[in-house]
């Protein structure tokens, strides 16, 4: 029973080692210190934790400015794609006819 106990132990400690080389406790730790440290504790812990562990949710007035900021480069490429068919176009109009006289030679 003590060989068991003892390969227990030491996968135990082989782990708590492993997260602490990762980071994994520090990062727990300072999310727990958080959410200890919040003057009004969540309704949910759980979600905090999860909320913290990746970073937190992005920030609505970041989302609305990369909205922005798409549809006004979704405007400019339909734009651009736009004026590349009117260039096609005229480039178009003026080989048309240089091959034509050349046609004629």
């Amino acid at each position: 029973m003590s060989a068991t106990y003892k390969t227990s132990e030491s996968k135990r400690e082989e782990f708590r080692k492993y997260l602490e080389k990762e980071g994994v406790l520090d990062s727990l730790t300072k999310i727990l210190v958080c959410l200890y440290e919040e003057p009004e504790k969540p309704i949910n812990a759980l979600d905090f934790l999860k909320q913290h562990l990746h970073g937190g949710s992005p920030e609505s007035n970041d989302v609305e400015t990369l909205r922005l900021e798409l549809q006004e480069l979704r405007t400019k490429h339909e734009a651009v794609v736009t004026e590349n068919e009117a260039l096609k176009a005229k480039l178009l109009e003026y080989e048309t006819p240089a091959e034509e006289k050349e046609a004629e030679s």
